[in-house]
């Protein structure tokens, strides 16, 4: 006769071979091969309530490995949380609550979207950060209001991405050792063993990383407790616990193959499998009452983890009630009443400053009344004027530091920032050049998709970086962040833009925000527009009183000086243009037609578009008739006012299309 623990990690593995087999799609080798693991970890670790999945102090779970998403589907619906049976007989259906891959905000339970290899790993990281800031600010003597660890199933795919690598290497810098993976080494990837291309030796890695490491036979429950158990009193290294496990484990006849990795076992063979673990080989979507007796324990295991939480805050409050006050903030996500107060007012200056260096003054004028701000930059901070003056820096000796570095690891500083902001309690901002942003874009694009408030400072935005050459010059760069939806994309004109910028960014909380920043001087305007119409995205910076203009000029950033420059010229010889300054355009488009209309009439079809990068995406506003300058090649290396001259980015090219 089974054990009650067979029958429910067989329930799981039949819950997750039925969900693919009828959507005749999914991954079914990856939860019959974990399955033991992760029993063992949901019942006998990982602290939670499935009544209340956003319980602050709750373990973290990631599946990192996101295409094995019916074994974490199994498992919340067994445990408790509202995930039906409905909804997994629904896997990879259209408007369900079980699609393909994780995505946060859309099933409960779910803390990080997953599917691109890596990001689970590195959103690890960034929950493991947040929990070690946030437990060094508030936790005093025995009352530890924060205090949870964080938990991964990561695999050979997950661990072959360099995103691992660098989130890694950060994780063990910092010993966060409040960080325990399972490693699903199955050895078996898509086109087949491991061997055919991933041959290192992982533990010795992760050990050079400053990882604590373990074996165990992935199929032993017994020995994954005790390595589970061991990880977690080793707390100055996070752990990585290597589960050598069987993919498709049961299948008698793609044990252990690729087969099993991306595809339905089909009919015949789970019934073979379901044999072979002793079921009823024509039951479907079956769970024993037992099984599901057992697990609603769980429930009462989560109030009452739930009860003695509160009980440690109500005493927290007690014995300190300011720190208690500012937490309570911290997790519902609460602005300071007066966080805004100190940013400064840039009066009109025709030197003005570049706008990297009025974004480092508003960024310490917020940061000093909004502690929930931490970030830092990829070694850029000099140069993307990052820095938290006055504050300390986050390292292992250090949790309650605000200034991050996150080393060179654009990639992993991406996804980190989304684990911190995930978590909860913090608002993170990381640094790069623009032109770097590639490195980031998969975890800019999971931000966007996952609602992530996740601020970026990207500096050095143009061929106005000059010198250094065509290598860090972006062209396609704004273009191709424009094109990610729900993420907005600032290109501030002068240093009052900026300003505008940075208090849109903190007070958006449903995707990320791009801050492209210039490296030269930018003039700060007389006529620099009030916070509520710099965040329409875009708004009228000059034009003649109670006239209609003949032509439109629009610009971003450095440009619509350019712009203005332009202006006088034309009016001079007697063409009345208007100057728009659009520094984010995804708010442009959301505005109502009347005020799109009003900014940009019909009638007139003489408009420029202004910016030094790639003209595409601007025809949506000069319209068939309108003209883009932009830059159509990559850049040069010389100093930044011959390449505005070279590459025709110029008033005089401006009038010459208008005149």
């Amino acid at each position: 006769m089974p054990s009650l623990e067979d029958l429910c990690v067989a329930t799981i593995r039949t819950l997750s071979m039925d969900a693919v087999q009828k959507a005749n799609s999914g991954h079914p080798g990856m939860p019959m091969g974990m399955a033991d693991a992760a029993f063992v970890l949901w019942t006998k670790h990982l602290r939670f309530n499935p009544q209340h999945p956003n319980w602050f102090n709750r373990d973290r779970f990631i599946s990192s490995a996101g295409h094995g998403s019916m074994l974490l589907y199994s498992l919340l619906h067994l445990t408790g949380y509202d995930l039906t049976m409905d909804d997994l007989k629904q896997f990879r259906q259209w408007g369900s609550k079980t699609p393909g891959h994780p995505e946060y905000g859309h099933t409960p339970g779910v803390e990080t979207t997953t599917g691109p290899l890596g990001q689970g790993f590195a959103n690890g990281v960034g929950f493991a950060i947040a929990e070690a800031h946030l437990a060094a600010l508030f936790n005093r003597n025995h009352l530890k209001p924060v205090d949870h660890f964080t938990y991964a199933i990561v695999s050979d795919g997950d661990l072959m991405e360099g995103i691992s690598h660098e989130a890694a290497s950060l994780a063990g810098h910092l010993k966060l050792g409040k960080l325990i993976y399972l490693y699903d080494d199955n050895k078996i990837s898509i086109e087949g063993s491991t061997d055919l291309a991933f041959t290192e030796d992982v533990m010795i890695r992760f050990e050079s990383y400053g990882w604590h490491t373990l074996r165990v036979d992935g199929h032993d429950r017994n020995a994954i407790d005790k390595a589970i158990l061991e990880a977690k009193s080793v707390l100055d290294k996070p752990s990585l616990i290597a589960c050598r496990t069987h993919i498709g484990f049961g299948s008698p006849n793609k044990q252990d193959k690729a087969s099993s990795h991306g595809s339905p076992l089909g009919d015949e063979e789970i019934k073979l499998a379901k044999k072979a673990y002793g079921w009823d080989p024509e039951a479907h979507f079956f769970v024993p009452d037992e099984v599901r007796t057992w697990f609603n324990t769980i429930k009462d295991t989560g109030k009452q983890l739930v009860q003695e939480w509160n009980t440690i805050l109500n005493q927290y409050t007690k014995t300190e009630p300011e720190l208690s006050s500012d937490l309570h903030g911290i997790i519902k996500g609460e602005l300071p009443e007066h966080w805004k107060h100190d940013i400064p007012v840039f009066q009109p200056d025709t030197n003005g400053m570049a706008s990297r260096k009025a974004s480092g003054l508003v960024l310490n004028a917020i940061a000093g009344r909004l502690p929930a701000l931490i970030g830092g930059s990829a070694d850029l901070a000099g140069s993307n004027n990052t820095w938290i003056d006055g504050v300390t820096a986050f390292s292992s000796t250090n949790y309650i530091g605000r200034n991050m570095h996150f080393g060179v690891r654009e990639h992993a500083m991406g996804a980190i920032m989304n684990g911190m902001a995930l978590h909860s309690g913090l608002i993170p901002y990381g640094g790069t050049f623009l032109v770097f942003s590639d490195y980031c874009k998969p975890a800019i694009r999971i931000a966007a998709l996952s609602s992530i408030r996740a601020i970026y400072v990207l500096t050095h935005d143009s061929i106005g970086l000059g010198e250094d050459g065509p290598t860090h010059q972006p062209v396609e760069h704004l273009a191709a962040l424009r094109a990610i939806p729900n993420t907005h994309v600032w290109r501030p004109c002068d240093a009052n833009e900026t300003a505008a910028a940075w208090i849109h960014s903190i007070e958006h909380r449903t995707g990320p925000s791009l801050l492209a920043l210039t490296r030269q001087n930018l003039p700060t305007l007389q006529a620099s527009a009030a916070y509520d119409q710099v965040c329409k995205g875009a708004y009228i910076v000059s034009s003649e009183q109670g006239a209609q203009p003949q032509a439109i000029l629009m610009a971003s950033g450095s440009e619509v000086h350019i712009a203005l420059e332009a202006q006088q010229v034309l009016r001079a010889r007697g063409v009345d243009a208007r100057v728009l300054s659009m520094p984010c355009i995804e708010l442009f488009r959301k505005q109502p037609v009347e005020y799109i209309e009003k900014l940009l009439p019909k009638h007139v079809t003489k408009r420029v578009a202004i910016e030094a990068a790639s003209p595409f995406g601007w025809h949506e506003w000069v319209g068939e008739h309108g003209t883009v300058v932009g830059m159509k090649r990559f850049g040069a290396s010389a100093p930044f006012e011959v390449l505005y001259e070279e590459f025709g980015i110029t008033a005089e090219a401006v009038v010459k299309l208008l005149a």
